[in-house]
């Protein structure tokens, strides 16, 4: 039997995500985003507040980074989102993470997570429901370590954390327990109804 619980943001996995933009006076500004999606073959859209520091960075740099956050680096991510630029100056120096100049966007690499999304802004919507910063992304960097053939990401590898809306909890990626357009497949044929 199903229970009805109400109104909740009520959507799992969501993966935690590291947003990084240059101040203007060139510091390294970085915030915990659970809230963010891949909206095109070359776009992420993040659901973040216009108020964030790491917001009005990425307004005034046109540019941003999108690092998926690991199991290794968790206290550093948690601390993303505790801390405020706003409230913080030294927030991403207080984190203990290091930070390199992308070669493709104004933007800074956070060194100590495995894969990043070097991002020009694309736009901004704003709505009565709905704020986003979309981007294109114009590289993504990653450590050889979560690289397998063909330059493709291997999500075992990364160790990637996942939010858990329900409890404020983090979860770690598990292991790959199918093929997609192949798991369904055998559905495709016709059942001689």
């Amino acid at each position: 039997m199903r229970k009805n619980l109400g109104t909740q943001p009520a959507l799992f996995p969501m993966p935690v995500v590291i947003v990084a933009a240059y101040g203007a006076d060139g510091s390294v500004c970085a915030m915990n985003a659970a809230w963010a999606q891949i909206c095109d073959m070359d776009k992420i859209a993040l659901f973040i507040d216009k108020d964030h520091k790491t917001t009005k960075n990425i307004y005034e740099t046109r540019a941003f980074t999108v690092s998926i956050a690991d199991v290794p680096n968790m206290a550093p991510a948690d601390f993303f989102g505790i801390a405020t630029g706003n409230k913080m100056p030294d927030k991403f120096e207080r984190s203990g993470c290091h930070a390199v100049k992308s070669e493709f966007v104004n933007a800074p690499v956070i060194t100590e997570f495995p894969v990043a999304l070097e991002c020009e802004f694309a736009e901004e919507i704003d709505t009565p429901n709905i704020h986003a910063v979309v981007g294109k992304i114009v590289n993504v960097s990653a450590e050889e370590s979560v690289v397998g053939d063909k330059d493709k990401i291997l999500p075992e590898k990364v160790n990637a954390l996942i939010f858990d809306q329900y409890r404020n909890g983090y979860f770690a990626v598990g292991e790959k327990v199918g093929q997609a357009w192949n798991a369904g497949a055998g559905l495709m044929k016709e059942t001689g109804k």
